[in-house]
């Protein structure tokens, strides 16, 4: 069973298994179409999509971020629909070094789904390695699935004070409050560190080291256990990435605020530090 990576070579030898179910989370986030569009021009084996917006994502509404959490019920629908039975081995990927398809994998393993792992790579991982591709939409027949949400992998805003670490999955400039991008405040919640999603990768974008990571990991947690470690990014997608970093290195999974910036920052009288956090 693979629970964090998976290598190309290891889910081609797998490919054909009738018990796999392969998802494709391609998405770009200024061109919503873009990512089922190179899905249907090219992608692995088998693969079925799913959308980060209408798929891992509840609709946009005030006061939840930018990609809310959907509901039990909509994940079990979205998992049924996929394919995905109580043993099914689930592989995701996308082709932005799994920021995206990680959130298809914890989706997952809040709903009590151990067998999921993440392409390490991505597409690009595959295409590299000179397997084949198919075209067109490809559809499973309906899974089984019937999982249950695990709501202590979860932190609400209003948990946030008494969590004893908080981590920002954003780029370093955007936790410092410099840029912003999407969200109409810059900055990062009070006490928070930063841990860059992107430095759990190397140069050709898979993922470093178990033991390096697990050492960068251990030495900004300082101490906190990593089950009460919260994790968060823009809008509880990128976040995922160090959360399947954790796992991958062998380490409790950290719990996840799933809300994220785009939700504090809009919330009523946020408050909001800028600058390098706290040491």
């Amino acid at each position: 069973m693979f629970t964090s990576l998976i290598q190309a070579q290891e889910l081609h030898d797998h490919i054909d298994d009738p018990d796999w179910v392969m998802v494709d989370c391609r998405y770009d986030l200024s061109d919503a179409a873009a990512g089922y569009s190179a899905y249907l021009g090219s992608h692995i084996p088998h693969a079925v999509y799913a959308d980060l917006h209408t798929d891992l994502s509840d609709p946009e509404t005030a006061g939840r971020g930018r990609h809310p959490l959907p509901d039990a019920r909509a994940l079990q629908r979205l998992f049924v629909t996929l394919g995905i039975h109580h043993d099914s081995q689930v592989v995701v990927y996308d082709a932005a070094s799994g920021s995206i398809a990680a959130r298809l994998w914890w989706l997952l393993k809040y709903m009590q789904h151990g067998a999921v792992a993440l392409l390490d790579g991505g597409w690009q991982a595959w295409l590299a390695a000179g397997f084949g591709a198919e075209q067109g939409a490809g559809k499973n027949p309906p899974g089984s699935f019937a999982g249950k949400p695990r709501e202590e992998m979860l932190v609400s805003r209003v948990q946030l004070p008494s969590c004893p670490l908080l981590v920002d999955s954003r780029e370093p400039s955007r936790f410092r409050g410099e840029f912003e991008p999407l969200d109409p405040i810059a900055g990062h919640i009070p006490g928070a560190l930063n841990h860059h999603w992107k430095e759990n990768l190397d140069v050709k974008g898979c993922f470093r080291s178990a033991q390096q990571i697990r050492y960068d990991f251990m030495r900004l947690f300082h101490g906190v256990a990593p089950d009460q470690v919260v994790f968060y990014c823009g809008s509880g997608v990128s976040a995922c990435h160090n959360l399947v970093a954790a796992q991958y290195a062998g380490l409790p999974l950290p719990r996840l605020y799933p809300g994220s910036w785009s939700e504090w920052c809009t919330g009523e009288n946020p408050a909001i530090e800028t600058g390098n956090g706290r040491d």
